[in-house]
């Protein structure tokens, strides 16, 4: 009883966060692994392309989880008409997204190189439970539920690897890897329906958390959200388009370590953003949490660059053996990408606006100078470059902010 009251009393706290999360990225990323033995280059980097544009749909479910978060976690006298809305505008908007994505099967398609019109249109029922899942967390996260929010993480990581694993044993091809994904992301939304299932007391009602001001703050984190993840996964679509199948997929096995290095302190974000949200914990947390970063970031860089033989065991193993020269560049991309991703999730929490317009203007530029290359090392070199300069201008603006936040609060009182 003394070891489950300690689980439990762990689950509760941020440091049941990082390990749920830990459980959630090491389930993800060991269907990936096993992926790359059991599908090999061509169609692992079919499935690889169809998993980084599902990332890139999943910006309204961050969006979602980030209005919500930073809602209650700002405002938390008006709890139950925040969940009531987000609820209701996150439902909406996952059937409207799945429809919408089913139209537009072809053109996907086409994009990502598929040929396969059937495993395209799963990314259209995926995308539903995903967007749920968001403003189901969103709550969670606002409120500090941990322990709940916990087993959501669990929930997307590990069925994911035992079904989709599962299928892919038993009928080999992106088809059943992306239909066993799809079939697991109905998992979490489920926790989180459990999660909330209690009715609340309907507590104080404000205008600015009706159905119209939750859908203008959600597009506003989505395309900043779009912005990003477009930026950390449009490089594979550049790859299947400027070099041949079988690069395209030692280009995809790279991206194992750059996924690895930038979700491996995705609890950092989580935890940080409630108190990013409230002014008096801004600076200290946005500090901490950039430190934290970089420094995890620069552990797994070296470790990858001294250990890459090791490294290679979880990037493919020796069908991809031609990568491994190259893991510590994705390594850094990884770093670069995830210090990023802080960044602007701190400008979600203050409601920034024009800071956004630089990841925009970073993405076109991975697009128009990677198009230009022709080899795997020119791609990532220039994948690298463009993140370093985004986050330098990044960390600029962030300063500046704080800076003039700091002169802007009031004095604190003296006593005799």
């Amino acid at each position: 009883m003394a070891v489950i009251d300690r689980v439990r009393s762990l689950a509760q706290t941020s440091a049941g966060i990082a390990v749920a999360m830990a459980v959630m990225n090491v389930a993800t990323y060991g269907f990936t692994m096993l992926a790359t033995y059991l599908l090999g280059p061509k169609d692992y980097g079919a499935l690889i392309a169809a998993m980084n544009f599902l990332i890139v749909v999943s910006v309204l479910s961050l969006g979602l989880q980030a209005t919500a978060a930073r809602r209650i976690s700002a405002d938390p006298g008006h709890v139950a008409q925040i969940e009531r809305s987000i609820m209701r505008v996150t439902h909406r908007g996952a059937v409207a997204l799945g429809l919408v994505l089913l139209v537009l099967t072809p053109a996907i398609d086409r994009l990502l190189r598929l040929d396969s019109l059937p495993t395209t249109a799963l990314i259209a029922v995926a995308a539903v439970p995903l967007t749920i899942m968001g403003g189901q967390a969103g709550i969670l996260q606002g409120e500090r539920r941990w322990g709940a929010l916990g087993l959501v993480y669990v929930a997307a990581g590990v069925p994911r690897l035992v079904i989709a694993t599962t299928l892919v044993v038993l009928a080999p091809g992106e088809f059943t890897a992306l239909l066993g994904v799809t079939i697991a992301f109905f998992v979490p939304a489920l926790v989180g329906w459990w999660a909330l299932r209690t009715a609340r007391q309907p507590g104080e009602v404000s205008d600015t958390h009706r159905g119209r001001a939750i859908v203008t703050e959600c597009l506003h984190n989505s395309q900043a959200l779009l912005a990003f993840f477009a930026l950390s996964n449009v490089d594979i679509i550049v790859a299947r388009n400027v070099l041949p199948d079988h690069d395209s997929g030692l280009y995809a096995a790279g991206l194992i370590i750059t996924k690895a290095m930038l979700f491996l302190p995705q609890f950092v974000v989580v935890v940080a953003f409630p108190a990013l949200a409230t002014v008096e914990e801004r600076r200290r947390a946005l500090v901490r949490s950039l430190v934290l970063i970089g420094g995890l970031g620069l552990v797994g860089t070296v470790a990858t660059w001294l250990l890459a033989p090791l490294a290679m065991v979880f990037a493919g193993g020796a069908e991809f053996d031609e990568i491994q020269p190259y893991l510590w560049l994705f390594a850094i991309i990884g770093t670069l990408l995830s210090m990023i991703q802080l960044l602007v999730y701190s400008v979600l929490a203050r409601q920034g606006r024009w800071t956004v317009l630089s990841v925009w203007v970073a993405l076109a530029c991975v697009v128009g100078l990677g198009l230009t290359r022709d080899s795997i090392i020119g791609l990532a070199v220039t994948v690298a470059s463009v993140d370093a300069v985004l986050l330098g201008l990044l960390l600029g603006a962030a300063a500046y902010f704080l800076r003039t936040q700091r002169a802007e609060l009031p004095e604190p009182a003296h006593t005799a």
